[in-house]
Order: structure tokens, then sequence, then C-alpha cells
């Protein structure tokens, strides 16, 4: 199958983000709650309860790694724990959304975390405009820092792995890892890569037109 005209390009930009910036939904949700919140002139038991399930989650997805083995596996212990709890503890339910279960969570805290959050994730995204490498035809070109010297090697001998090392981070924003080996200097590991299936194929094309030197026609 020909490349797309999205695949067909001349340079990749491969930028690694901290885990921090799985946090983004949270962030969303918490501005959402902010905005539903602002009509009612009390907390509301359910907004605060969606919150706290999305932060539960939100860390669950950050503080372990998930491969699809382990996803399956999890998705078999949540509905056993689920059914269990819905007919042995029925009880319980009266702490879910909905119930009599209030944290209390005002307007303010779900403003306060929106911001705080937006910050974060701000100053993410700038940083990696000055952290990150390039992938051209010939060579890969590393700049870090505003007024830092560029690092530059050759594409020649050049291999890369991609792995996806978490389910639920590719879900979220089609992250996974990509290892760059080139035929000279050390291996190059970015574990929070974007994208990684575009990635890939964008650097597969690369590869596939590396650009013949003249000497080389010749030889």
């Amino acid at each position: 199958m020909p490349n797309t005209s999205t695949d067909a390009v001349s340079e990749v930009f491969l930028r690694s983000y901290p885990k921090v910036i799985f946090f983004w939904p949270m962030a969303l949700v918490s501005f959402i709650l902010w905005l539903l919140q602002m009509i009612y002139p009390t907390p509301l038991p359910v907004f605060g309860n969606i919150w706290l399930v999305v932060f539960f989650v939100n860390m669950f997805i950050v503080a372990f790694d998930f491969s699809s083995a382990k996803f399956f596996v999890l998705i078999m212990v949540v509905v056993v724990v689920v059914l269990l709890l819905v007919f042995l503890v029925p009880g319980l339910f009266t702490i879910l959304p909905g119930g009599s279960f209030n944290p209390g969570l005002t307007a303010e805290f779900y403003l306060v975390v929106t911001i705080i959050m937006a910050f974060i994730l701000g100053l993410i995204v700038l940083s990696s405009r000055f952290d990150y490498w390039k992938i051209e035809r010939n060579e890969i070109y590393h700049k870090k820092g505003i007024f830092s010297s560029a690092e530059r090697m050759p594409t020649k001998s050049l291999r890369i792995k991609k792995e996806i090392p978490d389910v639920f981070e590719f879900f979220i924003l089609r992250a996974g890892s990509i290892t760059l080996m080139p035929g000279h200097g050390d291996v190059i590991n970015l574990p929070t890569v974007l994208n990684i299936n575009k990635k890939q194929r964008q650097i597969d094309y690369l590869l596939s037109h590396v650009s013949i030197e003249p000497d080389e026609l010749d030889a």
C-alpha cells in the first residue's frame, strides 16, 4: 500500500514527555465540573464522586504499566469484583454518585485544580519545544535547551524499536516507547512518545527513502 500524505514527510520530530502528561483527563474533568458546579449554590455529591473516581483512575494509570496481558487480567478482576459487590454488599452503593456520600468539593476547588493542572501541562508542552529529536533522511538531530548546541549523527544503519508498554497510556494519547539504535553512538530511548504508530510509519518512510550520495552511485 502506498504511503499517505501524512506519512510521506521529509523530517520527523520525536518528543518524549513526562508521565504527568497523562493527567490531562483530570484537568478536563475538573474544568467541566467547575462550570457545572457554578450553577448550584452547594456542592453536589455526584460531582465530587465523579471527580474522585477520575482522580483514582488517573493515578492508577500513571502509577503502573499495563501490558496487553495485564490489561485483560485487570478487566476480568474488575468485572468479578463489581459482581461480588452487587450481590454481596448492596448497601455499599449509598456512597456512590447519587448516594449519601458527599466529599463537599466546591466550584473553587475544581477551578484551582484546573488552573494548577493547566499550568503544569502548559509548561510541559512548552519545554518539549526545546528538547526534541529530529530525524531527516540522512541525519539525526538532537536539540536540547534554548541556547545549547545541537548534536548530529548520520541515519546510516539506523534501526528503530517501537513498544507499547502500557495499554492505558496508548488509549489516552496513543503513546508508546521508541528506541533509536544508530550505527554509531549511544542507543537513544524515548519512553513516552505521543502518536507512536504514526511516528513509526513516518520514520519507516524516511529510512526507506534515504538519499544516496554521489560517491555511493559510482561505487
